[in-house]
């Protein structure tokens, strides 16, 4: 991988040979930017509007800002307090602005809808690229950018992205 400021680069295979194609056709690759979100990446090939780019912006924005991500390392928060004999504390501890976010990227997803939810879902907040997505959700090849393109027309309006 070569390392500029912006940017990761690196060689990604896109077709290798087969067993019956190894001696016809040799493995094909194209350079890719390895920091680069897949909602980026549309933006970049013209695949999606910068209305719906920044929307899916605002969408992983309030994602991260609310922690909806599962926990990958130790929480090192101080232990909690017990209320009485073996039973736990209060309850977890919100800062508003979290709270906020959680909300907000609830109604922008209920906003999105439910059939067009996880492809949005998957590519912005999960950063799957769009082949993944399709694949996990076991629709066809280029039908996951026609809904996600939807989705993210919807979310535009949801969080009034001029």
């Amino acid at each position: 991988m070569e390392r500029t400021p912006t940017r990761l680069l690196g060689e990604q295979i896109i077709d290798g040979p087969g067993d019956m194609e190894r001696t016809t056709h040799p493995a094909r690759s194209r350079t890719v930017n390895a920091t680069e979100s897949p909602l980026g990446w549309l933006l970049a090939h013209g695949h999606v509007t910068r209305r719906q780019f920044d929307a899916g912006e605002r969408l992983r924005s309030d994602w991260e800002r609310g922690q909806l991500a599962p926990r990958v390392t130790m929480a090192w928060d101080a232990a909690p307090v017990a209320r009485g004999r073996g039973g736990p504390s209060a309850g977890l501890d919100l800062h508003g602005a979290q709270l906020d976010a959680k909300r907000r990227f609830n109604a922008a997803i209920d906003a999105a809808g439910p059939g067009l939810a996880d492809i949005l879902w998957r590519i912005v907040c999960a950063g799957e690229g769009m082949r993944d997505a399709e694949t996990a959700l076991g629709w066809p090849a280029r039908a996951g950018k026609v809904v996600l393109t939807l989705a993210l027309d919807r979310v535009a309006t949801f969080y009034r992205v001029a």
